[in-house]
């Protein structure tokens, strides 16, 4: 309660409402620290092709095995505000560039961890920010000028890059046949926009995960695959040379938009009551037959009896189809989508070499394939496990971002934590100019950069001593930016040799995003906690009962 009370004139007042706890100064930092350096430790044995996965486990027993760092923080459900600032970047990396959620973490860990040591000799916080703030802004510098430029149609390097995204991953072993499908998938739906290429992989790359078979038949489909059946049995189930309708209407007589009421006297009534129904679903198909439509992807219903004259004017239909796909329908055909059977003709139709029924799984599902030139495209993706499939996905989607990332910035540099290594060297030089305690600031983030390089050696079984000495030795040479950790070989390599390649995209928001949140965390110093709803509620009952038993 002495948090909350002050005393003016000998007389507490109440400041903070009942039931709210603080804590102040050293207390608030050290709690703060701990939670920041516990969430870095967690995610820190998945980092590298060495890594090992988690497990995790929800509340309703569903589980997920993954070594994603953005994926642990979201399933591991945290508590603590600082954990979740954690997640937060791990999130606002992943959403910005895709990969690299690992590194930010166990970096914002450790720039926390160095902070702490300088806290100890009495260095202010806001020093410590303002150091961090300079060391960024070179470290910025000293990246984009070892930044390799590539030229975005070399689909080798591509390649190398969307490899380096997969290595330790649960699809290690088959990183080169998924790498060349993220490549071509995500060349394929890069688009120039005002000058500059902007690969939108989210939008218009479909992940269709199908457990069954194994990482290998995994395959890229120039077209869009439609989780539904073809509507009646008696439809065509493939189509070549489809000229495809995209309808946003529904194939049924409207219901009134007001509440009417038919009274019908007689069965001639009734029955030119239903003939007419039945006129204005057959004019609707001869609509759609007239603009030449071989095929109808319909976003909502399509009534039976329209059903049956689609089949005898031997159309194949798919109805409910999602938005989103309607959407890559469009992109991928060159289709475009009508809200009203009145604006079909043959202009507005869509084509693709083949539209197809095919049995993936015991599930069918319809592919549109052999686009022309599609602007979007799907993958099938295939595993033995559900699990593995779940995977499989998430490192397809880590390998579409990282090639996006070079597509719309074309620089790289290498991996296994040779740029960190060439950051922490260069930045030791530099500090030494700023000179005053902001140097020691940026000689903690120097020291801080250097986990990357140790982590991967820790995480491989080798002595970090012994790979931090030999990889500070090999970065004084002329090249020395080239050399990273191979934690197959366990010793130091050229890494641009042995292809392993990241985008200078992913490698910048890292350290930005990490020395953000260690900033921001550095500048906690009170933490005022209201109390717990549930709580209040609980007491409030227990009240009432007591009430009620006095009264008894």
């Amino acid at each position: 309660m002495s948090a909350q009370i002050a005393q003016l004139g000998g007389v507490p007042v109440l400041v903070l409402k009942e039931g709210t706890s603080r804590k102040t100064g050293r207390e608030a930092m050290a709690l703060n620290f701990m939670v920041a350096k516990a969430i870095a430790e967690t995610v820190k044995t998945t980092l590298g092709p060495r890594g090992m996965d988690k497990m995790l486990i929800d509340s309703l027993g569903d589980i997920t095995i993954t070594n994603d760092g953005a994926t642990i923080l979201d399933e591991m459900d945290v508590q603590h505000p600082v954990a979740k600032l954690m997640v937060e970047i791990a999130k606002a990396q992943d959403d910005e560039v895709g990969d690299g959620t690992t590194t930010v973490v166990v970096l914002t860990g450790e720039l926390i961890k160095e902070a702490e040591k300088l806290l100890e000799k009495n260095i202010h916080p806001t020093v410590i920010v303002a150091g961090y703030k300079k060391a960024l802004e070179e470290a910025e510098r000293i990246l984009r000028r070892i930044a390799v430029k590539v030229d975005i149609n070399d689909l080798e390097m591509l390649k190398k890059v969307a490899m380096t995204s997969m290595r330790g991953k649960a699809v290690a072993a088959f990183r080169e046949y998924l790498a060349e499908i993220a490549v071509k998938a995500a060349k394929q739906v890069a688009e120039e926009k005002d000058g500059k290429i902007v690969a939108n992989v989210d939008d218009y790359v479909q992940l269709v995960k199908k457990k069954g078979g194994s990482f290998l038949d995994t395959q890229l489909v120039y077209g869009v695959i439609v989780d539904k059946e073809v509507v009646h049995p008696d439809m065509p189930k493939r189509v070549e040379k489809a000229r495809i309708a995209l309808i946003d209407a529904p194939l049924e007589v409207e219901k009134t938009e007001i509440d009417a009421e038919i009274r019908i006297s007689s069965p001639e009534q009734m029955k030119m009551f239903l003939d007419e129904e039945a006129r204005l679903l057959r004019d609707m198909v001869e609509k759609i037959k007239a603009a030449g439509a071989n095929v109808v992807f319909c976003q909502k219903g399509i009534d039976d009896l329209a059903q049956y004259y689609l089949a005898k004017a031997g159309i194949l239909a798919v109805r409910r189809v999602k938005k989103s796909d309607m959407e890559k329908l469009a992109r991928a055909t060159g289709g475009r989508i009508i809200t009203n059977i009145e604006e079909i003709s043959p202009e507005v139709l869509g084509y693709a070499e083949l539209v197809e029924e095919r049995k993936v799984a015991d599930e069918k599902m319809v592919f549109v394939e052999g686009c022309p030139n599609p602007r979007a495209v799907s993958i099938l993706v295939r595993g033995g496990l559900e699990r593995a499939v779940d995977e499989a996905e998430r490192n397809l989607v880590d390998a579409l971002s990282v090639v996006s990332d070079v597509l719309e910035e074309p620089y790289v540099l290498p991996g296994g934590g040779a740029p960190e290594a060439e950051l922490a060297k260069e930045l030791r030089k530099y500090a030494a100019k700023v000179g005053g305690r902001e140097q020691l600031a940026i000689e903690a983030f120097a020291n801080a950069l250097e986990v990357i390089p140790r982590t991967l050696a820790e995480n491989s079984g080798l002595d970090p001593i012994d790979i931090m000495a030999e990889l500070r030795a090999a970065h004084e040479k002329p090249d020395g930016w080239k050399y990273g950790v191979d934690v197959f070989e366990g010793k130091v390599a050229d890494m641009w040799a042995l292809g392993v390649i990241e985008p200078l995209a992913v490698k910048l928001q890292a350290i930005k995003a990490a020395t953000e949140a260690a900033a921001m965390i550095l500048r906690i110093d009170d933490i005022i906690a209201a109390s717990k709803l549930e709580e209040k509620g609980k007491e409030k009952k227990e009240e009432e009962k007591k009430e009620e038993s006095e009264f008894d």
